[in-house]
């Protein structure tokens, strides 16, 4: 019963999209892919780089049967608050996913546990340190720029807002897991946007206004929805699809170029949703239709 709501779910994705991976949407952004021949081992590699002046790491996974020559789509997966990259390579399972479907994944580990969002002074450029982990990677496996994507737990979804927010120009879409939030003002093109979240979330509460958290936590997750919707163009009145069962949706409709969409989980506190939905298949397969337009 749950594989069969989850694989419900997956095709409800994929249905109202805008296209599909074979006609992938393009967005404003990246500029046309020349050919590369980029060799590199399959498998997981621990890459290190310096950004604005500090030295970082990451996780790097490349598919096997990658050729050096075909190129990859880019999924960005960002761990949660006190978290790491290594831990949240096991919560999410992207590189099955991406063993399978044929893309790599960078799992990028913050300084001292924890993303830069909201933006502070004193602390790392983290929006800075996703743009130089792209250039690296594309130093050294052919990737797509312009189907590079986002998504992460908790922080890392708050991370992941951000990048949809200040990186749009490099980032094609996003798919925050239990932490979406508006990091307005934005500007740029319209990011197609999914988000999971637990109705029963004590950590980031699907209603917001966590008392004594500061102003970060006062946004609700609806809210958050609406105003992506309103950058996206869409039209204003949100959908919600409420059938029986653990799960129902939120979204908007009429979006420029994008879709922006809820799966809400009724009974689910702050997780990587894997038994009432597989989220990890649903934002690969929401991320494989979306690719940025050559500039």
């Amino acid at each position: 019963m749950k594989l069969h709501t989850a694989c419900v779910v997956v095709v409800t994705i994929l249905a109202a999209g805008i296209s599909s991976n074979a006609d992938a949407q393009t967005q404003g952004g990246a500029s046309p892919a020349a050919s590369c021949n980029l060799p590199h081992a399959s498998g997981v590699a621990q890459e290190r780089l310096v950004s604005g002046q500090r030295e970082r790491g990451y996780r790097l996974f490349v598919p096997p049967g990658y050729d050096g020559r075909t190129r990859l789509p880019l999924v960005f997966d960002l761990h949660g608050s006190g978290g790491s990259s290594a831990g949240q390579a096991r919560n999410s399972g992207f590189e099955a996913i991406a063993e399978r479907e044929r893309f790599a994944v960078a799992t990028l580990d913050a300084e001292n546990a924890r993303w830069n969002v909201p933006v502070a002074d004193g602390r790392p450029d983290d929006v800075a340190y996703v743009s130089d982990v792209i250039d690296h990677v594309a130093a050294r496996v052919c990737i797509d720029p312009s189907r590079v994507y986002a998504t992460g737990f908790s922080g890392g979804g708050r991370m992941s807002s951000l990048l949809g927010c200040r990186l749009n120009d490099r980032i094609a879409a996003i798919a925050p897991v239990s932490a979406l939030r508006w990091p307005g003002p934005c500007t740029g093109r319209s990011v197609p946007v999914l988000t999971f979240h637990g109705l029963a979330d004590p950590q980031n509460p699907y209603d917001g206004k966590a008392p004594g958290r500061g102003a970060e936590w006062l946004e609700s997750v609806p809210d958050a929805l609406a105003a992506w919707a309103k950058h996206d163009g869409c039209d204003p009145k949100v959908i919600l699809e409420d059938p029986p069962g653990p799960l129902s949706t939120m979204r908007y409709a009429g979006c420029r170029d994008a879709e922006v969409r809820m799966i809400r989980i009724d009974g689910l506190g702050h997780t990587w949703a894997k038994n009432e939905v597989d989220a990890t298949a649903a934002i690969w397969a929401f991320f494989s239709q979306y690719a940025l337009k050559a500039r």
